[in-house]
């Protein structure tokens, strides 16, 4: 298990550095070069102006050379300065992480702990009215955009009714508490991501439910809680795992567009900004971390299927299951 673990962290640093190129030679093609804007800026500038900035700036340099030179800065601690704000990238990149941090992972929390529920009432009661709410619950989650969602939720509660606000971050004045300000973005996220994962569930479980061990547990007399939580549930959560982890990936790059929408102060609405007014180094520095974040993701969902099915084979195996 080290070993394959070791391979997959290995893998992901290579694809880190293809995709770190890559992103940085497509920002470079980014309409709008930085040194063109700070000249039109300055109607004094003339041509040997702009070319000795160009020079300073190591724009006239190839691209190769340039990546590298990032690259050495990176490894050194320089993440570089915002064009915008003229602030280190370091230092806003850190509270957008961390804002985007409480948001995704309460958001991953709940949404699993939900969609784990439902997919199992769903193959338990096959065939009753409780397996048909739960799936058009599930289908809603699944057809309904993001956005939408979260338009719908905004003039809802926040329009009409008054009860949350409609977007922003937490404030130690204002009309609302702290926590009202999560309240809508996490529910629309929540509402998002619970659809697949219930379905997902559903079907491991009917398809563990039907077989033969599960049948030989029933004939011994084992009591039905017994056999969903020791036989069950274990083994049906060994494709699950996969899935679940899956899905901390996706709420990273899902939740670019609902702290746009929602003004969250976020990774996700900072990238937007940053593309929106070419600001180079905060554009690349926050697409290479969520993209970091998102293959770290992909290590996590191999390293938790090896380890429940590792424990669920020992549990089976065990004299006393």
């Amino acid at each position: 298990m080290t070993r394959f673990l070791l391979s997959r962290l290995i893998g992901a640093l290579v694809v880190l550095v293809v995709k770190s190129f890559v992103i940085f030679a497509l920002i470079g093609l980014m309409p709008g070069d930085p040194i063109d804007l700070l000249a039109t800026a300055n109607p004094d500038a003339t041509a040997e102006d702009v070319t000795k900035l160009r020079q300073i700036y190591g724009v006239d340099q190839p691209i190769t050379h340039r990546y590298l030179q990032w690259v050495h800065g990176v490894l050194e601690g320089d993440l570089g300065y915002s064009r915008i704000t003229h602030r280190p990238v370091a230092e806003m990149v850190g509270p957008a992480l961390q804002n985007t941090l409480i948001l995704t992972a309460t958001a991953f929390f709940i949404s699993t702990c939900i969609a784990l529920t439902l997919g199992t009432l769903a193959a338990l009661h096959r065939g009753r009215w409780i397996e048909r709410v739960i799936n058009l619950t599930a289908f809603t989650g699944i057809s309904v955009p993001g956005f939408w969602l979260g338009l719908l939720l905004i003039y809802t509660f926040a329009v009409k009714w008054g009860l949350l606000p409609a977007g922003g971050m937490p404030r130690d004045e204002g009309d609302y508490a702290p926590w009202q300000f999560l309240v809508l973005p996490l529910a629309t996220l929540v509402l998002v991501e619970i659809g697949g994962l219930t379905r997902y569930m559903r079907s491991a479980m009917l398809e563990v439910l039907n077989q033969d061990y599960i049948r030989t547990a029933r004939a011994k007399g084992l009591g039905s809680s017994r056999i969903l939580w020791a036989h069950a549930l274990r083994n049906a959560m060994i494709p699950v795992i996969t899935i679940i982890a899956l899905g901390l990936g996706h709420l990273f790059s899902g939740a670019t567009l609902i702290e746009t929408i929602f003004g969250w102060r976020g990774m996700g609405r900072l990238i937007y900004e940053a593309i929106m007014g070419n600001d180079y180094n905060v554009a690349l520095v926050c697409l290479m971390l969520t993209t970091a974040l998102i293959l770290l993701a992909n290590v996590l969902a191999d390293w938790a299927a090896i380890s429940v099915a590792r424990w669920t084979w020992c549990s089976c195996a065990s004299p006393t299951s």
